[in-house]
């Protein structure tokens, strides 16, 4: 009796017997949430270690494999430091349009079976003139693209088009729009991931300041340093990386970078 404890009580909770499970369980919670906040930050990436994904595009796609630093390599280092190793199917070439990616997707991408596909398409079909491909076309070449990858297994990742000039008044971009506009549709009718890089970059261009300045790309088109780390975010953004997982993600860059 007094200050006697017997078996089973707890000294210092201050609770009657029947609450003493609960008491338990309440002290628990903070080590049961961490757990669990842990295991949701590793789960944030649909991406999983051993799959494939294809990049399927142009000459920016093309030029962000062969680069060190391109937007392919950084989204594929970018996994690895989030312990996510995937088996990158690079299938960019320059001056291809839609037209021309339908008719090599089998080759280039299904047949290779990748679990995920990210389509950049658009800057060729609007930026060749009467050499581009009309926007009708170009909805019907896209949407069969996505369908087809679809059907064969693979998750599709619709990339809008980045800028051209890097000036939101030239009449490219304004056509580009249109197009841009009918990816963002197009993602929500096919429920696809979708990977808004001209938003991104218009809201980067607009922080600079420097409309008509090559401030992203090397020469209004094709992607410099900053330019590949903002495509490669939005690509890594689009797979589900979280702020935590992205900052992973650039460190490494930095890090190699630096080397």
């Amino acid at each position: 009796m007094g200050g006697a404890f017997g078996k089973g009580n707890l000294p210092s909770s201050g609770l009657a017997p029947s609450h003493n499970a609960r008491f338990l369980t309440l002290m628990k919670l903070p080590a049961l949430l961490l757990i669990a906040s842990l295991a949701t930050a590793s789960a944030d990436f649909a991406i999983k270690s051993g799959e494939k994904i294809a990049f399927l595009g142009d000459s920016i796609t093309q030029q962000g494999w062969a680069s060190p630093q391109g937007y392919v390599k950084l989204v594929v280092a970018g996994l690895e430091a989030n312990g996510i190793k995937v088996e990158a199917i690079p299938a960019g070439i320059g001056g291809h349009k839609s037209d021309q990616m339908l008719d090599r997707l089998e080759k280039d991408v299904l047949e290779k079976k990748p679990q995920w596909m990210t389509l950049s398409c658009g800057v060729n079909d609007v930026w060749h003139g009467p050499k581009g491909v009309p926007f009708d076309e170009y909805q019907k070449n896209i949407s069969t693209i996505v369908d087809k990858a679809t059907e064969a297994g693979a998750k599709v990742v619709l990339m809008t088009s980045t800028p051209i000039g890097e000036n939101p008044k030239l009449g490219v971009n304004l056509a580009g729009d249109i197009f841009n506009s009918y990816l963002r549709d197009l993602a929500g009718e096919k429920h696809v991931a979708l990977a808004d890089l001209s938003n991104l970059f218009w809201a980067e261009l607009k922080k600079k300041g420097t409309p008509g300045k090559n401030v992203l790309t090397t020469d209004g088109v094709h992607m410099n340093a900053e330019g590949n780390k903002l495509m490669a975010r939005g690509v890594l953004k689009a797979l589900g990386a979280s702020d935590a997982q992205m900052k992973k993600a650039e460190d490494a860059w930095n890090a190699a970078a630096a080397k």
